[in-house]
């Protein structure tokens, strides 16, 4: 026997047929991820952007993980502000924008988690519906 555990292959590419499965991510990597992800919590704060930025500008060079998951947390969050200023524009039209912005809302929560269970299990992931403005 091999003494195989989840916890000593956790992050190793255990299907190599999945492209979204990363190899070596430690588990610091992990948690910083998943908590880049959750920053969208602040928006309920009125915070929007602000933490996931300073959090990847502090651990991108560290890390192609990290550097890849608030880019796309980075870039997502950005999307959802865009599509709230839009939904706001859009409000004088028949209402039109407050659907906007509920399906922005939607968007984000759903997303959101994706992205932090996709970075907990050690996965890159990619939002829907993301406007990728920052390379």
């Amino acid at each position: 026997m091999t003494g195989w555990s989840m916890e000593q292959n956790y992050g190793q590419n255990q299907n190599p047929g999945d492209p979204m499965a990363a190899t070596g991510v430690q588990e610091w990597e992990r948690h910083y991820s998943l908590a880049m992800h959750l920053t969208l919590l602040a928006w309920h704060l009125a915070v929007p952007v602000i933490p996931v930025l300073v959090m990847w500008l502090i651990k991108r060079d560290e890390s192609a993980f990290v550097r890849d998951h608030g880019r796309e947390a980075l870039n997502f969050q950005i999307s959802l502000l865009i599509y709230g200023i839009i939904g706001v524009v859009l409000i004088p039209l028949l209402g039109l924008g407050i659907l906007v912005i509920i399906a922005a809302y939607v968007l984000g929560i759903v997303g959101m988690i994706l992205g932090a269970v996709a970075a907990s299990k050690g996965r890159y992931y990619r939002y829907p519906a993301c406007l990728r403005m920052i390379g």
